[in-house]
């Protein structure tokens, strides 16, 4: 423990939306406390993973133990991407404030609002801070403007920094010192430590990231992990210097690591309560809300063979993710995979990067869907998040889809661009406010599914990048929405039936049927695709049969030789139609699925 105790340390975190610096302010942080020396230090030195480099964004949160001024200072930097909120809120429950920065170039953006509401929620300390006012395009001013229309706060108490140049930077450092509470911790107690995150060990078993709310932990002590009622021994403790640093003890106040002989990677530790085997075992503390899953696809092994690696791939990247669910299924096409619910669609595209980067398995995934509610006419209500789990059409009375309450931030000069944008994508606006001079805060409902297509990216081209959106579950909804059914000369393909509502049926059709045409080889007799919809076809495509030449030994002659011979050649295809079996290569499920 530091030599001055629980009253000189300082539990915090940095939140903003992505972008907006965190990570740069973290690395100033980490220099000016000499926690890196200037040969071993690089840019975003707290974002591990490769895929964080160079997607530009923090995926995961990252604690680091920092000693300034004769204090000990516990920093996790977290994520800015709405996808990874999570991350965040299980980070900041570990803390007693927050740096809530904001880029002056950008000003308030939509997680900005989002991350202020979750540090309010949980009653922390809230320090606002402007970031990159070196920029000659800042607007300092506008930005504070900004800030002080979210928070209650004056201007002065607005630190300005350049994480860039480290302007500001101790300031700011000192007025977490000063503003920020020492965590509080009952004299005398018996360990009661919240696991915020775990991490696959492959020497020991796992490492959980662990806030000591009460009593102390050292190596080899029995320990029990009260939530899932599993036993473990301390095999190794330590803290982040941003590496880990082992130190066999750690004491109230602190957050550091506990390395456990346990490998089941199946278990959820976040959120969990650690405490000493012989001691009585106190309350458990509060952890996180449960989040629900509402983006859903199938992930295949590239090869059928290697799927028992990428099931032991998935447990293993759930351990430090369990915001992601996985449970086993098979398709017609493409084999025994896994369909697996996300937070959002970049959670979803950051999942299937890691299993290939740091796991080294080739991934499949099939195109996204949400999760549907079908109240049935015998009265009772099933969830259904793939095809296969549809019933049948005509026993159904309603069917509900989420949905969410939107967010959205832009520049003024882009107002009857976002509303005309959302128009189109079945949005119903319910408030409109102004940020300051410039900026625009607008509140939408709309449904997941129509979030799910490309909302975000038209969103930014719309607003030149200046948009930005947040949004949380508001519940589910009727809605008009119907089965789109995939015909191969007129037998339905289960593994492409799915649902969408009623105005968008053509349009999906026809994007279907184009790229199956493209993709379904010829064939000695035509194969004809229709789209149905309530059993009325809506779409058709058709892939032309190869043509043999039958007369070509036919040189001249009478006409009615080489009609006889066509006329067989059509009888025979008819038969070959009618018993044939089309041949659909999986490139050509693939091509959907892209």
């Amino acid at each position: 423990m530091h030599k001055n105790g629980i009253s000189h340390t300082r539990n915090f975190a940095i939140v903003a939306h992505v972008d907006h610096g965190k990570s740069t302010l973290a690395d100033r942080f980490l220099q000016l406390c000499g926690a890196v020396e200037e040969r071993n230090f690089r840019n975003q030195l707290l974002d591990s993973l490769d895929l964080e480099r160079e997607h530009g964004i923090t995926i995961r949160s990252h604690p680091v133990t920092l000693d300034y001024r004769g204090y000990r200072l516990n920093l996790i930097d977290t994520p800015g991407h709405i996808d990874f909120s999570y991350e965040v809120e299980k980070s900041l429950a570990a803390t007693n404030g927050v740096i809530l920065l904001v880029d002056a170039t950008q000003g308030v953006q939509a997680q900005t609002v989002a991350n202020l509401q979750l540090a309010q929620r949980l009653d922390l300390e809230i320090i606002p801070a402007v970031n990159k006012i070196d920029l000659p395009n800042s607007q300092v001013e506008e930005t504070r403007r900004e800030l002080m229309e979210i928070l209650p706060v004056f201007e002065n108490e607005i630190i300005l920094v350049s994480a860039k140049t480290g302007q500001g930077v101790p300031e700011l450092l000192q007025t977490v010192i000063d503003q920020v509470p020492a965590p509080s911790s009952p004299a005398g107690g018996h360990l009661s430590a919240l696991v915020f995150d775990a991490r696959y060990n492959p020497y020991l078993g796992l490492d959980l990231y662990v806030v000591i709310r009460s009593g102390r932990v050292k190596k080899g002590d029995r320990l029990r992990l009260l939530g899932l009622g599993l036993e473990a021994e301390a095999l190794a403790i330590g803290i982040f210097r941003p590496e880990p640093s082992e130190t066999g003890l750690l004491e109230p106040g602190q957050v550091g690591y506990v390395t456990i002989n346990i490998k089941d990677f199946s278990r959820e530790f976040v959120g969990d309560t650690l405490a000493r085997l012989e001691e009585p075992s106190p309350q458990p503390l509060p952890g996180y809300r449960r989040l629900k899953q509402f983006v859903f696809c199938g992930l295949y092994p590239g090869d059928g063979e290697e799927f028992p690696r990428l099931k032991d791939s998935i447990e293993r990247l759930h351990l430090s993710d369990p915001s992601f669910t996985f449970s086993e299924e098979r398709s017609a096409a493409l084999g025994v995979g896994f369909r697996a619910g996300f937070l959002g669609m970049l959670h979803m595209s950051i999942t299937q990067e890691r299993l290939e980067r740091e796991f080294g398995v080739k991934v499949v995934r099939t195109t996204p869907n949400t999760t549907y509610r079908f109240q049935l006419r015998d009265g009772t209500e099933r969830e259904v998040r793939s095809a296969s789990e549809l019933p049948e059409w005509s026993q159904v009375r309603e069917v509900l889809e989420p949905f969410l309450k939107v967010l959205i931030i832009a520049p003024a000069d882009y107002y009857g661009e976002v509303t005309g944008l959302c128009q189109g994508y079945r949005a119903d606006q319910k408030k409109v406010e102004f940020l300051g001079s410039n900026l625009v805060l607008f509140t939408y409902e709309m449904p997941l599914s129509e979030m799910m297509v490309d909302f975000y990216d038209r969103l930014q081209s719309l607003t030149r990048g200046y948009g930005s959106l947040d949004y949380e579950f508001i519940d589910y909804r009727p809605s008009d929405l119907v089965k789109l059914d995939i015909l191969i000369n007129g037998k339905a393909l289960d593994v492409l039936t799915t649902v969408v509502h009623r105005e968008k049926s053509r349009k999906m059709a026809q994007d279907l049927l184009a790229k199956l045409r493209k993709n379904i080889p010829r064939h000695l007799f035509a194969v004809v695709i229709q789209a149905a919809v309530d059993g009325k076809i809506i779409g058709r495509q058709e892939v032309a049969p190869f043509k043999k030449a039958v007369t070509s030994k036919c040189y001249g002659g009478d006409i009615t030789r080489k009609r006889k011979l066509w006329e067989k050649q059509k009888e025979g295809k008819k038969r070959m139609k009618m018993v044939g079996q089309v041949q659909i290569p999986e490139s050509a499920f693939l091509a959907l699925y892209k």
